[in-house]
């Protein structure tokens, strides 16, 4: 899929510039093997990669205007990733806390701002979300995914601040440190 994807666009793999990939957090299959495939070509091709949190391309892939964005995935077993994102004034997100795993019924926002919802956390556990955290949400959309153009977008910007990484340090973001119980 690769070699016809570059073939499509007439370009050569060496000839670019950097890789980027999603880092997750995420569903585990997923982030491995997205990790596994750009180690993989980063290797072959000596190129340098820019990983990119998936929490952070599901909100890029949102903005409009200057509107806060809480971005959540469904961990499973109850819990969500998730991180709040403000737009700047180049129109790319940045992260106003850590990415955090947790309950949703336990996300707590000091922040009077309005916020808007987005990603998979919002659609399976929006009634809790939206108890909440009714007072400051001004809607949601639980089926909004992560988006290679918003994976790019953050990327580009990354590698022009020097964030890039050897294929060796393109490792996955899991936070979750126990997976069974």
């Amino acid at each position: 899929m690769v070699d016809q994807l570059l073939s499509e666009a007439e370009i050569k793999l060496s000839s670019l510039d950097a890789l980027a990939f999603g880092r997750g957090p995420g569903a585990f299959t997923g982030v491995r093997i997205a990790t596994g495939v750009i180690q993989g070509l980063a290797f072959a091709a000596d190129l340098p990669v820019v990983p990119v949190s998936t929490l952070a391309a599901l909100a890029q892939g949102t903005i409009t205007d200057s509107q806060a964005i809480i971005s959540a995935i469904d961990a499973r077993m109850g819990e969500i990733y998730w991180c709040l994102y403000k737009p700047g004034t180049d129109k790319i997100v940045a992260p106003l806390c850590t990415e955090q795993i947790s309950k949703p019924e336990s996300i707590n926002i000091t922040d009077n701002d309005t916020w808007f919802g987005v990603g998979s956390g919002w659609q399976t556990y929006n009634d809790i979300l939206q108890q909440k955290l009714s007072a400051q949400l001004t809607g949601f959309d639980g089926e909004h995914y992560p988006h290679a153009r918003d994976i790019i977008t953050l990327a580009i910007k990354d590698f022009n601040n020097g964030k890039a990484v050897s294929a060796e340090e393109a490792l996955p973001v899991y936070l979750r440190n126990k997976v069974t119980g």
